[in-house]
């Protein structure tokens, strides 16, 4: 009976073990995942720009192609 006992505790704590092994290794996975995606949302804040930038260089080439029309206008009245 001391043998069964012995036996079943020393299983048990290879199992317990190996699980407790397999789940740091898979938290030390989903850490370096965290990590990777925080890199990449730092890498797509930096190289992207935002639909505001986007719109505010839009309306400054509008702004100086209206300039463009105006003086081409003035010209082409003139002559």
């Amino acid at each position: 009976m001391d043998n069964t006992i012995l036996l079943w505790n020393g299983g048990l704590s290879l199992i317990l073990g190996l699980v407790a092994y397999m789940a740091h290794e898979k938290f030390k996975k989903l850490s370096d995942v965290e990590t990777l995606i925080n890199q990449t949302r730092v890498e797509v804040a930096r190289d992207n720009v935002t639909k505001a930038e986007v719109e505010r260089i839009t309306e400054h080439i509008d702004q100086r192609f209206n300039r463009l029309e105006e003086k081409i206008d003035r010209l082409i009245s003139k002559g």
